[in-house]
């Protein structure tokens, strides 16, 4: 069902969440979800403990801006040491927080290298240890976001289910697939039910929802929320969209032109915090493509997109081809 939610001292008004996207989940796409879709809450970027503590003030206005029309925001970390992570912790839940996740996922080799993202769900032991540096350093509720066994050989979905609750973690957040699988295969709803059955505590279900089927998919097996992840980008109406159908409620999705007005002003966004149109520019030519689903002669526009080098360039095609 789609209710109200709640996680450790907070309740929220939706149990549907907008999930964090590498160079995606900036605070220009956050706040235009929430003025298009109204999520429990949204996530930031995963953010390294090591930024926080260490980098300058660029870097964390980068990471950690977050504007005055947003509503709950969940700062997702990336540690693999308890004392960083602490610290870490303390500066984002004076800086804003509303939530904490621990990224435990990730599948990035360099981050697995660090011992960070899905590299602790092979270390039960150290997990536990960063739970417990996350509760005893912050009164916002403490989460962290894993992969499942899937078809490999590491057997940790108990283990990590057991070190989770031992550490107190106010809710879960599970993707149904291992880390070495791709979009390719399906998610594993099955798996996602196991740590539903087995935790006491809220669990997330992630993984492929997109559309009202999905949707309906991931809610059977009992999680309590359910994050939708990069379905949303290019429509941060989705939320909205999905919602209305689940309740048979009607929905108009934006026009051409109202869609090309909305990423026009999620790059101008980018632009000013980035303080580089040229940065902007670029990430513009990555998610052209999930602004332009419905278009006619989508593939001429994200070719023209990537010929843009100025804003000026790119609002011409935007205004020109929807």
């Amino acid at each position: 069902m789609i209710n109200t939610l709640s996680l450790g001292n907070k309740t929220f008004h939706s149990n549907l969440i907008q999930g964090p996207l590498a160079g995606v989940s900036s605070m220009p796409f956050r706040l235009l979800t929430w003025r298009y879709s109204k999520p429990a809450f949204t996530c930031t970027e995963m953010i390294s403990c090591k930024t926080i503590i260490h980098q300058s003030k660029h870097f964390h206005e980068r990471y950690l801006s977050k504007d005055p029309e947003e509503r709950p925001v969940c700062f997702q970390l990336s540690a693999n040491n308890p004392h960083e992570l602490a610290e870490a912790v303390k500066y984002v839940t004076d800086d804003g927080a509303d939530l904490i996740d621990l990224n435990c996922g990730c599948p990035v080799k360099k981050i697995r290298g660090k011992g960070a993202g899905s590299k602790l769900l092979s270390d039960a032991g150290r997990l536990y240890d960063l739970i417990t540096a996350m509760k005893q350093n912050t009164h916002l509720p403490v989460s962290i976001k894993i992969r499942v066994d899937g078809n490999s050989n590491e057997k940790f979905n108990e283990e990590i289910a057991q070190a989770v609750s031992d550490a107190g973690a106010d809710f879960l957040i599970v993707h149904g697939r291992h880390w070495t699988e791709h979009y390719e295969t399906s998610c594993r709803h099955d798996e996602i039910q196991f740590f539903v059955e087995r935790m006491t505590i809220p669990v997330i279900g992630n993984g492929d929802v997109g559309c009202l089927q999905s949707l309906k998919n991931m809610i059977a097996t009992g999680c309590a929320g359910i994050m939708i992840g990069r379905a949303s980008v290019g429509q941060p109406w989705l939320i909205s969209k999905l919602s209305a159908e689940y309740q048979n409620q009607s929905f108009t999705p934006p026009s051409s032109k109202e869609i090309a007005a909305i990423f026009i002003e999620h790059v101008e966004r980018l632009a000013a915090l980035l303080k580089s149109e040229k940065f902007a520019i670029l990430q513009a030519r990555k998610i052209a493509k999930y602004y332009a689903r419905h278009i006619d002669h989508k593939n001429a526009y994200c070719e023209a997109i990537n010929h843009c080098q100025t804003m000026q360039e790119f609002v011409r095609e935007c205004e020109s081809y929807f």
